[in-house]
């Protein structure tokens, strides 16, 4: 592994002869680990959070201080940056400021320390939930305890395994839980309704019936980074009544952050996961319904005319209901100041663009994502179904320039690349993109698939090889 010296003393012989002024702003003298390029492609960008793989980099990010600074002449700023561990591991980093379509930045990675004043994202844990902060600001909070029902209701809604509250960037609460009109809603949450297993009815949702409920199973990990901080969190969709009694059918895994990309007390971005399996050996049918999926339920004050929907396709609450959208935009005033939160549904969802219920005549604010509108469809014994959603969350009316812009940085991301600085001996047999430098054993096409930069296994397909053969490698 490479190591590198540190640059604090080259620079305190340096102050030794000369005046020196320290700012973000700097010029460096050690050679880059890797040069990185952005493209912001067809659109323009501001304050996006970008990735990539840094594989080729020979460097130990779990134990070795780095920065990535942008490359602006002979200075150089430091920008946010942050790794994450996984496969495959991936850089993190705010492409800061406003980035017109069509160009393209430069960046460079040293191993140093970074500064030390940046306020970043922060997950803390008490007795009863998972908060996320940006310095004494609070973005949302995950509840892992058991939320009692309120008092004369039945012990059935107790719940725990949802997101409540989410904050808005003035501090006001823009969720609701448990309201008398649906004392099931609690704030963001996502079970299914309509559902059937070994022939039988099983609604998650409604709760009522006693035939199923989710709640929160362990809490896998934390983050907390200049660039984001989340959590990963497990669930289970339980059968009440199966043939076998209780029984766990859907393990789900929630991977929630919140994004570094503006001042406190401007907006949030927060990214929703659910990865469910159904862990039995039996399929669970989801029947068509009207509703059933990622849901949210506003805050308590918007009612009347006191609130309002904005669809992608131009839709309000009066036409939207079961229509299909991009995005949904949902928003209210709370104490006379009107605020709002956009959910965008990821293109890769199970039939998106998804439909969704709005009911036309609620006087509250009630929204879910469901593709079981669309029509029956199975979630079969040991398969993930992957869903993927992003919260802005705004101050004032919706902006339909402004929602567009996070959604093209959701939906058509800028373009990174990662180059080493000693890349003349190398030979890249996987980027993240293509399988060129692979064959397949049975001398026909590739049918593994790439996901998220990763090679997957397709069950029954073969194995696959090189093109080249390798004695001697690193």
């Amino acid at each position: 592994m490479r190591r590198f010296m540190p640059l604090c003393g080259i620079l305190i012989l340096a102050c030794i002869f000369s005046n020196c002024t320290f700012s973000s702003e700097v010029t460096t003298i050690s050679k880059p680990l890797a040069t990185i390029t952005v493209e912001a492609g067809e659109h323009a960008r501001i304050d996006t959070p970008v990735s990539v793989c840094p594989n080729d980099v020979e460097f130990d990010f779990t134990k070795e201080p780095f920065v990535i600074v942008e490359v602006n002449g002979t200075a150089e700023k430091e920008v946010l940056a942050q790794y994450e561990p996984g496969n495959p591991p991936k850089l993190w980093f705010i492409l800061s400021g406003k980035t017109e379509a069509g160009t393209t930045r430069t960046f460079r990675l040293y191993a140093r320390h970074p500064r030390a004043d940046w306020i970043g994202i922060k997950t803390q844990k008490d007795d009863k939930a998972l908060t996320l902060k940006k310095g004494e600001y609070n973005i949302l909070s995950y509840q892992y305890a058991v939320m009692p029902a309120p008092a004369g209701m039945s012990k059935r809604y107790d719940r725990s395994g949802f997101i409540y509250p989410l904050w808005s960037p003035d501090g006001n609460i823009v969720t609701d839980i448990h309201p008398r009109d649906h004392v099931h809603h609690t704030g963001i949450w996502m079970p299914w309704v309509h559902t059937r297993y070994e022939g039988n009815l099983i609604d998650f949702w409604n709760v009522q019936d006693g035939t199923g409920t989710v709640r929160f199973s362990k809490i896998d990990s934390s983050t907390s980074g200049s660039v984001f901080g989340g959590f990963k969190t497990e669930q289970e969709h339980v059968g009440l009544k199966t043939s076998e009694g209780e029984k766990v059918i859907l393990n789900e895994i929630w991977d929630v952050r919140a994004y570094n990309v503006s001042n406190p007390g401007q907006y949030w971005i927060v990214d929703f996961k659910s990865t469910q399996r159904n862990i039995t050996d039996k399929p669970l049918i989801q029947e068509e319904y009207r509703y059933g999926g990622f849901a949210y339920r506003g805050a308590r004050q918007w009612t009347g005319q006191n609130k309002a929907y904005l669809t992608s396709e131009g839709k309000t609450q009066t036409d939207g209901n079961a229509t299909r959208s991009r995005w949904c935009d949902l928003s209210g005033a709370i104490n006379g100041k009107w605020e709002g939160v956009t959910i965008f549904s990821n293109p890769n969802n199970f039939r998106h663009p998804e439909p969704m219920r709005i009911i036309p005549d609620a006087d509250y604010v009630y929204f879910v994502y469901s593709p079981s509108v669309l029509g029956k469809w199975v979630m079969e014994p040991g398969k993930d179904y992957v869903f993927q959603y992003r919260l802005f969350v705004h101050e004032g009316k919706s902006n339909v320039d402004d929602i567009e812009r996070i959604w093209n940085d959701y939906a058509d991301p800028p373009k990174v690349k990662i180059e080493t600085s000693d890349t003349s001996k190398k030979v890249v047999l996987f980027d993240g993109k293509d399988f060129s430098q692979w064959v397949s054993e049975r001398n026909g096409p590739i049918r593994w698939q790439i996901e998220d930069c990763t090679m997957k296994i397709v069950p029954g397909t073969g194995g696959i090889m090189t093109k080249d053969n390798y004695r001697d490698f690193k």
